[in-house]
C-alpha cells in the first residue's frame, strides 16, 4: 500500500480535526443530531470541488435555501402525502434542472438545495408541527460543521489557492508553447492531436478553477478579470493553431516552403519569440514579426492562385496568432504583480466577469431531472404502499444519489459502486453504532474511537484513485451516526434504516439505468450536433455570436468530446467527425459575417454561400456529394467575387475567411482556379 504523502496527511488530521471539533461544540451547546455536524466538518472539506471557503459558502446557502423549501412544503402538504410526495419530488428535479445549466463548482449550491429538502423533510413527515426547529436544527448542525472546517483548514498549515492557481496558469502558457513549437517546426506537427487535448483541458480546468476566486483571501482575487481574458486568449489560440498547421501543410504540397526561406525564418523567429521566457522578450519583437509577415504576404491580386490564398490565409493567422501571444504574456504579468497587491491599471480597465458561453445540454438536463423525480416519486410510493416505519430513508436515497452522479454520461455504475461500498461499511457502522459509542463515556474517548477509521480515510479521500470507494464509506457511517438516535439504538433500527438506505440506492440505480443511462457515443453524437445546429443559425443569420463567445463554447466542447471519443470507439460517425474544424469553419464564418457590409456588390456571392453552408451543417450527418459539390462551387463563386473588389482589409480578410472555409470543408478538392475563362486560354 502507498504511504500517505505529506499532503495527504496533513489534509486528513485537518479533517478529522474539524469534524472533532464540530462534535464537541454540537454537544456543548446541545444540539439534537451533534453527528450532522460531525460529517459536515469533515465532507466539505473533501478535495476534487475546489477550497474550503467557496464550497463552506455554496454549502450553507444550498442548505439553507432547501431547509426554507422545506419549511413551507411540508406544512402546506402535511394531510396529503401523495400531493407531499409530488412538491418534494418535484423541488428535487427542479434544482437539479437549474444545476446542470451552470458546469462550474456553482452548481453545488443548487443540487444540495434540492436533496437538502429531502433529507430534512421525509424522516420528519410524521411530525410537521415541528418542522421548523427540526430545518433549523439541520441548518445550525450543517453551519457548525462548515465553520470548523473553514476555520481549521484557513488556520492551520492554510494551503493558499493563488499558487495552485498561478502554477496552473503557467502549466497552460508552456502547453500554448509547446503547441506553437510543434505546430510551426520544419518537418510539420508530430504532436498536435496531443497538444491540442492538453491545451482544451487546461482551459477547461482553468475556467472551472476561476469560480473560486472571489472567495480566496489573498490579492489574486482582484485579478479575476485578467485570468478570464487570459482564458479566453488560450481559447483563441486552439483554432489558430489548428489552422496555421493545415495551412502549412498544404503549402508543403506545394513546396512552397522548401523554396522560401524567408518563411522557414520566419516561423523559427516566431517559434523562438513564443517559447522565450516573458522577462527575455524584447518589446520591439512582435512589430518585427509583423512587418516580416506583412512582407511575405501576397498582395492578393485579382486573379490570386490557390497558393496565393493560402499565404494570405496563413499570414493572417500568423499575424493573429503573435497578437495573441503579446495579450496573453501582457495578462500573465498583469496577474503576476496583482498577486503581490500591484495591480496596474490596465488591469482594471478589463472588461467585468461574464457568464461564460459554455456549452449546455438543456435536453440532458431535463431527462436528469425527470428521471431524479420518477425516482423520489417510486421512493415515496415503496414507503406509503408498505407502511414501513423506516422507508423514510429510500426516497430520500434516491433522490440523493440521483443528484450526485447527474453529470455523468451513465450515472448508474457509479450508483452500483456506491451501493457495493456502502454494503462493505455495514459491519463498520454497527460496530461503531451498537458496540463503540454505547461503551464510551467521555469525548476524549470518542476522538480515540474514531481516529481509527476517520484518520485513514481521510488519507484515501485525499487520492483520485481511491475517492470514490473511499466517499461511501463516509456518507454511510456518518448518515448511519447521523439519521439515527444513538442513545437510543438497537440491532433492530440499525437494520431497518440500513436497510432502508441500501434499497434507496437500489431503487435510484434500477430507475436511473432504465430513464437516464446514456453511452459515451451517444453522448458524442449529441455533442457533434449541437455544434452542427450552431453552425446552421449563424449561416442562416438567426444568431451570430462573437467570436471569443464561439471559441470558447466551440473549445469547451472540444474538451468534452475527447475523452467520449476515446470511449466510444471507432463509430463510423465519430471517426469521421473533426470538432476542431468546424470551430475553424465557425470562426471563419463569424469573421465574414463581420465584414460583409464592406465589400460591395460581393455580397450577394456571400450570403448565397452562407446559406449553403447553414443547410449544409443542418443536414449534417448526412452527407450529399452532389450538394457538396454545388456548395464547393458557391466557395469558389465567392472568393472570385471577393478577389474582384477593390483592395482594403475587409478584402484580404474575406479572402483569407473563404481559403480557410475551402480548405478546412474540401481539404482534398482540386485547387482554386481563380477563373474559368482564364483556364481555358492557359490551355
Amino acid at each position: 500500500m502507498k504511504l500517505p504523502s505529506t499532503n495527504e496527511a496533513l489534509f486528513s488530521v485537518k479533517s478529522f480535526a474539524a469534524a472533532m471539533l464540530a462534535l464537541y461544540i454540537a454537544t456543548s451547546i446541545g444540539l439534537p443530531r451533534p453527528f450532522w455536524a460531525l460529517m459536515t466538518a469533515y465532507i466539505v472539506a473533501a478535495p476534487f470541488a475546489g477550497p474550503t471557503r467557496s464550497k463552506a459558502v455554496y454549502r450553507f446557502g444550498g442548505t439553507l435555501l432547501g431547509a426554507l423549501a422545506t419549511v413551507i412544503i411540508v406544512p402546506l402538504f402535511a394531510n396529503s402525502p401523495e400531493l407531499l410526495s409530488l412538491a418534494l419530488a418535484l423541488w428535487v428535479g427542479g434544482c437539479l434542472y437549474v444545476s446542470l445549466l451552470d458546469r462550474t463548482p456553482r452548481s453545488y449550491f443548487l443540487m444540495l438545495a434540492g436533496y437538502t429538502a429531502g433529507l430534512i423533510a421525509f424522516p420528519a413527515v410524521n411530525e410537521p408541527g415541528t418542522i421548523f426547529d427540526i430545518a433549523l436544527a439541520r441548518v445550525e448542525e450543517i453551519l457548525l460543521g462548515i465553520t470548523c472546517a473553514t476555520l481549521v483548514h484557513s488556520l492551520v498549515f492554510p494551503q493558499g489557492f493563488g499558487p495552485v492557481m498561478l502554477a496552473r496558469l503557467d502549466h497552460a502558457l508552456r502547453d500554448a508553447q509547446d503547441w506553437i513549437a510543434d505546430a510551426l517546426a520544419p518537418g510539420g506537427a508530430t504532436k498536435s492531436a496531443l497538444d491540442r487535448r492538453k491545451l482544451a483541458g487546461d482551459i477547461t480546468e482553468l475556467r472551472t478553477m476561476a469560480v473560486h476566486l472571489p472567495f480566496d483571501t489573498s490579492h489574486l482575487r482582484w485579478t479575476a478579470n485578467a485570468i478570464r481574458a487570459l482564458q479566453e486568449r488560450l481559447a483563441a489560440m486552439v483554432p489558430l493553431l489548428s489552422a496555421i498547421e493545415d495551412r502549412l501543410l498544404a503549402l508543403r504540397d506545394f513546396s512552397a516552403l522548401d523554396e522560401s526561406s524567408r518563411w522557414r525564418t520566419l516561423l523559427a523567429d516566431i517559434t523562438a519569440w513564443a517559447g522565450a521566457r516573458r522577462d527575455q522578450m524584447p518589446a520591439s519583437t512582435p512589430a518585427m514579426l509583423h512587418s516580416a509577415i506583412d512582407a511575405l504576404t501576397p498582395s492578393a491580386p485579382r486573379h490570386a492562385d490557390w497558393r496565393e490564398l493560402l499565404e494570405i490565409n496563413l499570414a493572417a493567422r500568423l499575424r493573429a496568432l503573435v497578437d495573441v501571444c503579446v495579450e496573453a504574456n501582457a495578462l500573465r504579468s498583469y496577474i503576476g504583480q496583482g498577486a503581490v497587491g500591484a495591480l496596474p491599471a490596465a488591469a482594471r480597465a478589463l472588461p467585468g466577469i461574464k457568464p461564460q458561453a459554455l456549452h449546455l445540454d438543456r435536453g440532458m438536463a431535463l431527462v436528469s431531472a425527470l428521471a431524479a423525480i420518477i425516482a423520489t416519486l417510486a421512493g415515496c410510493a415503496f414507503w406509503i404502499l408498505s407502511g414501513w416505519p423506516a422507508g423514510a430513508a429510500v426516497p430520500m436515497m434516491a433522490a440523493i444519489m440521483s443528484c450526485f452522479f447527474a453529470t455523468q454520461d451513465d450515472p448508474a455504475p457509479f450508483i452500483k459502486a456506491f451501493l457495493k461500498w456502502t454494503v462493505y461499511s455495514v459491519p463498520l457502522s454497527a460496530f461503531y453504532l451498537l458496540a463503540v459509542i454505547p461503551a464510551i463515556h467521555s469525548f476524549e474517548m470518542f476522538v480515540l474511537a474514531c481516529a481509527p477509521f476517520l484518520l485513514p480515510l481521510g488519507v484515501f479521500i485525499a487520492r483520485p484513485a481511491t475517492f470514490v470507494k473511499t466517499m461511501p464509506f463516509v456518507f454511510a457511517i456518518g448518515g448511519t451516526l447521523a439519521l439515527q438516535d444513538t442513545n437510543t439504538a438497537d440491532a433492530a433500527s440499525f437494520i431497518n434504516a440500513t436497510l432502508a438506505q441500501l434499497a434507496g440506492l437500489a431503487l435510484a440505480a434500477l430507475v436511473i439505468s432504465v430513464f437516464r443511462s446514456v453511452s459515451a457515443g451517444w453522448t458524442a453524437r449529441r455533442l457533434l450536433r449541437a455544434g452542427w445546429g450552431e453552425l446552421a443559425r449563424m449561416g442562416a443569420g438567426q444568431r451570430v455570436p462573437s467570436m471569443p463567445e464561439f471559441s470558447t463554447r466551440m473549445v469547451d466542447r472540444i474538451a468534452l468530446l475527447t475523452p467520449r471519443l476515446a470511449m466510444a470507439g471507432l463509430e463510423p460517425e465519430l471517426g469521421a467527425a473533426d470538432v476542431l474544424v468546424d470551430l475553424r469553419i465557425g470562426l471563419n464564418m463569424t469573421q465574414l459575417l463581420a465584414v460583409r457590409h464592406e465589400l460591395g456588390r460581393s455580397q450577394a456571392a456571400l450570403w448565397a454561400l452562407l446559406e449553403r453552408l447553414s443547410q449544409h451543417f443542418e443536414a449534417r450527418p448526412g452527407i450529399d456529394p452532389q450538394e457538396d459539390a454545388h456548395l464547393l462551387a458557391s466557395i469558389d463563386n465567392a472568393l472570385r467575387s471577393v478577389s474582384a473588389a477593390g483592395p482594403s482589409d475587409a478584402r484580404r480578410d474575406a479572402l483569407a475567411a473563404l481559403t480557410g472555409i475551402r480548405r478546412d470543408m474540401f481539404p482534398e478538392a482540386l485547387p482554386y482556379q481563380a477563373s474559368p475563362l482564364l483556364e481555358k486560354e492557359i490551355r
